[in-house]
């Protein structure tokens, strides 16, 4: 009798992963003289997230340890290029994101997130994907009438003005986090104490 086998299940019975015969984590981490975590950066566009995130990965090199940087609209010129802002494509964005993520911190890395990430949804699933004890959630919190007032990219004004549709916080949800393990209200503090807690946080976690 011939069964029928769909071509997607085909191709993953003869996918054969070596994961138990490769170099592990803690291998790599011996060699960095550090401990890998995902710092994942949380807030509207225009709260800090992204100069927040860069003067993390400075610090860090100034001190020695080995980080990479993965910013969202980065991202979206490579493998993420073919996303739109739907909710299926936010979702894809932060799936592939939390994918990318995870090959770094499996190889020791300390790895900075900046991503709107704007429900609770998303985060839960990059959560998931990276690990719960290695997801190391930071909101930047500030309102969105300041983030507009400053609207480095201009974006905000793009989307008064009808020319950028689903924008985040406006005519799109945006859910703050409610347990997050750090939070940075760069709207009452200066940038330079939102810089030391950051860094002061990210400095335990790493300690090998």
């Amino acid at each position: 009798m011939y069964y029928f086998c769909h071509p997607k299940l085909e191709r993953l019975n003869n996918i054969h992963p070596i994961f138990d015969k490769i170099l592990n984590r803690g291998h790599k981490e011996t060699l960095l003289k550090q401990k890998s975590v995902v710092v994942w950066m949380v807030g509207l566009s225009g709260s800090g997230k992204s100069t927040l995130a860069k003067a993390l990965e400075q610090y860090l090199y100034e001190k020695g340890h080995l980080s990479q940087l993965l910013d969202g609209d980065n991202l979206r010129t490579g493998i993420n290029n073919n996303l739109g802002f739907s909710d299926a494509d936010r979702i894809e964005n932060i799936r592939r994101s939390a994918e990318a993520a995870k090959l770094f911190l499996n190889c020791g890395v300390v790895t900075i997130c900046s991503f709107i990430s704007p429900t609770e949804h998303i985060r839960k699933m990059a959560k998931e994907i990276i690990g719960e004890k290695d997801f190391f959630e930071v909101y930047v919190n500030c309102p969105y009438e300041i983030c507009e007032q400053r609207d480095v990219k201009g974006l905000y004004k793009k989307a008064r003005n009808g020319e950028i549709k689903n924008f985040t916080g406006l005519d799109a949800p945006f859910e703050a986090p409610e347990n997050p393990a750090l939070e940075l209200k760069t709207d009452i503090k200066e940038l330079s104490v939102c810089q030391k807690e950051l860094t002061d946080a990210v400095l335990k976690r790493i300690k090998l």
